[in-house]
């Protein structure tokens, strides 16, 4: 069986794919066998090999492959079996996320073989009912209007669009969401901020570290979202620690995501820092980002000093 999913918007894409293993998981009780395999890293003849060979175990083969487009020799090879391959019991996917020529031959033979589709941006009302659903599904009410001033922020990045919907909601907790929420928990100069801060305590830099918290509590940004960051900085930097064996053969951040559950943007930024901290380091860190968060929310400490405190012990 062949499976086609392409087009620029990789967030929908990918979730896609999530509903389609956990569909493979749940219909094969005997085992599902997952592959990732990447055009640009692997040669044809390891996914031929791969997908050809029996499986000892009878499990159900899934093959996830991506940038098949961007390899010429692999693309060619892959075209002369498409066919074949559509027939087997056992399943490729293949992800892309550009748009393509409907003279491409690989592109003409995949859709008519395979299931397709495409994930191209969403706009206007289509974009509007889908952010309406995922703040419904997290149990958030939101006006239209509320809706379109995020999108003036987050435009078609659809993964941080994702992130700060999710965000908002922990925030407001199934309360209605105003204007306001979104003026103050969402942008990207506050994430650049908090990087620059986790940077400044990766260098040992604690009055510079406690300077931009500063800054930003005296323009109002609330010290529980600041804290919020600051926990999902330090809990990237722990999960690709402890995938430092992993890291050595120097994987692309596509492909790590994969195992790791997180997205390549922030792998790629926080492996610029993992070799800034050991591992126990990080351990501790993130024990003492728990025991803040506790103390905040059981009110023996007030938000802001909680937080100010937190990098000085950092």
């Amino acid at each position: 069986m062949l499976i086609f999913l392409y087009g620029p918007d990789t967030y929908r894409s990918q979730q896609k794919l999530k509903e389609i293993v956990a569909h493979c998981k749940k219909t094969h009780k005997r085992g599902l066998n997952l592959k990732y395999l990447d055009a640009e890293e692997n040669s044809y003849q390891e996914f031929k090999e791969e997908f050809f060979q029996p499986s000892l175990f009878k499990e159900k083969k899934l093959i996830v492959l991506k940038n098949v487009f961007s390899n010429q020799e692999f693309k060619k090879n892959f075209l002369k079996r498409v066919e074949e391959i559509s027939r087997a019991s056992e399943v490729v996917l293949i992800l892309e996320k550009k748009k393509f020529s409907e003279k491409d031959n690989l592109f003409q033979s995949l859709k008519k073989h395979g299931r397709f589709q495409e994930f191209d941006f969403l706009a206007g009302k289509e974009l509007e009912e889908w952010a309406r659903k995922k703040f419904q599904n997290l149990g958030v009410k939101i006006e239209i209007k509320t809706i379109r001033k995020l999108f003036e922020l987050e435009n078609q990045d659809f993964w941080r669009l994702n992130n700060d919907i999710e965000k908002l909601a922990n925030y407001k907790m199934g309360q209605f969401i105003v204007e306001n929420d979104i003026e103050l928990l969402v942008g990207q100069k506050i994430e650049i901020d908090i990087f620059r801060t986790i940077e400044s305590l990766a260098k040992k830099e604690k009055r510079t570290a406690l300077d931009l918290i500063q800054k930003h509590l005296e323009k109002g940004d609330n010290p529980l979202y600041l804290l919020s960051m600051i926990n999902f900085q330090f809990r990237s930097l722990l999960i690709l620690k402890s995938a430092e064996l992993v890291l050595k053969y120097n994987f692309s951040p596509w492909t790590l995501s994969k195992s790791l559950g997180m997205h390549p943007y922030v792998i790629k930024k926080a492996m610029l820092l993992t070799r800034k901290f050991s591992l126990e380091e990080l351990k501790k860190i993130y024990r003492k980002l728990f025991e803040t968060d506790l103390n905040i929310k059981i009110g023996r400490i007030n938000p802001a000093e909680g937080l100010k405190m937190l990098i000085t012990e950092i």
